[in-house]
């Protein structure tokens, strides 16, 4: 298959449209034959939930036609030939996907290295070590361009042709002193994926979004260090749900760090000491034609929640939001928080369990509002907060 101008216009179109995620798109092209049959629809369909949905306009589209062509980006779309088959078969697979740099490396062997943004020093050694082996052995590392692994990840790999898959849209890096990182991955042949338009700033829900695109990229994962509460367990959780394997390094039971993957060893992930032991278990799958596996670990019962608040096209309303992720995202910031431990260290004195709302954060420690906002970003993603209503917070039990 591959679609046409109008055809890929329409797609985007549909997709960009409001509680429209990949199970709407999905449902609504096989119910109405086409994208440009399922906009002229959606209005009347949606007229039953109370609030009809608008399709986005044609002008919001050509916008962001725009903008991603002054990047080079293009638009992948399921089913054409350069739109990865690993990432098709899994159940929430984006219609489309923005692309800067080279397709090619989407069609090779991956395999996903995430990890702690706030990594320890072994951490960053191993992750190198380790993800140097595999572009050696022909595999494409997969990571999400965040600070401490995922960086050392895509650093260690670029001759491999590393795959970069980001929370916003391609002209919205996070974060912002990654750029340069960005540019030495197109540079070495690599790519960068988006699944949100041009222009979007990440929030927090947009990470797990984004996870399940690294993990569906990958006929495995390797979590490096993940504290209990980390994004990267939700990585992990993602390839068990979509039938891929899941690896797992150990650590220390006395470093904090360790604590979600020495779980993901027990719960059954492999446990990875040198390259050799992704290896033993990869090759054979790309051996076989580079087939989806199983799993090595039991694979979740319940049904994946739902990140984009779809439409229910039978029931009427829209499909819960997994309740972990709060209703009142963090904002998209700049401010590095590696560059502001000082900062980090008094806002962490400043929290405790009992909500507080951002601006008593910021005269408590007499740090910027954006600069509360950054570092307030990188503990939700650490799981050290919980966010409540009104824009308050609350520091999360380590216990």
């Amino acid at each position: 298959m591959q679609l046409t101008d109008a055809q890929r216009f329409d797609w985007l179109r549909l997709i960009r449209t409001e509680r429209v995620g990949p199970r709407t798109f999905r449902g609504l092209i096989n119910r109405f034959g086409s994208a440009a049959a399922a906009l002229d629809a959606l209005p009347d369909l949606t007229q039953r939930t109370g609030k009809p949905i608008v399709p986005a306009s044609k002008a919001q589209i050509e916008r962001e036609l725009a903008a991603a062509a002054r990047l080079g980006v293009r638009y992948l779309a399921m089913g054409e030939a350069e739109y990865p088959k690993s990432l098709h078969a899994t159940d929430t697979a984006p219609p489309l996907i923005a692309l800067r740099g080279e397709a090619g490396a989407l069609l090779k062997p991956s395999v996903a290295l995430v990890g702690s943004r706030n990594a320890s020093t072994a951490g960053l050694a191993f992750t190198e070590r380790l993800a140097t082996g595999l572009a050696e052995a022909g595999l494409v590392v997969v990571s999400g361009l965040a600070r401490g692994i995922d960086a050392r990840a895509h650093r260690a790999s670029l001759k491999g042709g590393t795959v970069a898959v980001i929370a916003g849209g391609h002209d919205k890096i996070y974060p912002d002193s990654h750029k340069g990182l960005v540019d030495d991955i197109l540079e070495a042949g690599g790519a960068l994926v988006a699944e949100m338009p041009m222009g979007w700033v990440p929030r927090g829900r947009d990470f797990p979004r984004r996870n399940r695109i690294i993990s569906g990229l990958s006929l495995g994962t390797v979590v490096v260090e993940a504290a209990r509460r980390s994004g990267s367990l939700i990585t992990a959780r993602f390839a068990l749900e979509q039938g891929r394997e899941v690896f797992a390094v150990p650590g220390s039971p006395l470093d904090p760090r360790a604590e979600g993957t020495n779980d993901l060893i027990r719960q059954g992930a492999t446990l990875v000491a040198e390259v050799e032991h992704v290896l033993t278990v990869i090759e054979p799958l790309i051996s076989g034609g580079g087939s989806i596996p199983d799993g090595v670990a039991e694979r979740a019962e319940a049904e994946a929640p739902d990140y984009w608040d779809e439409i229910d096209l039978d029931g009427g309303g829209p499909r819960p939001v997994v309740a972990a992720l709060h209703e009142e995202p963090a904002p998209f910031l700049e401010a590095p928080v590696a560059e502001s431990g000082d900062a980090g260290a008094r806002l962490l004195a400043a929290l405790s369990p009992a909500p507080v709302g951002t601006d008593a954060l910021a005269r408590a420690t007499g740090l910027p509002v954006r600069v509360v906002h950054s570092l307030l970003l990188e503990l939700e993603l650490d799981g050290r907060i919980e966010r409540h209503g009104s824009g308050t917070v609350s520091l999360l039990s380590r216990a």
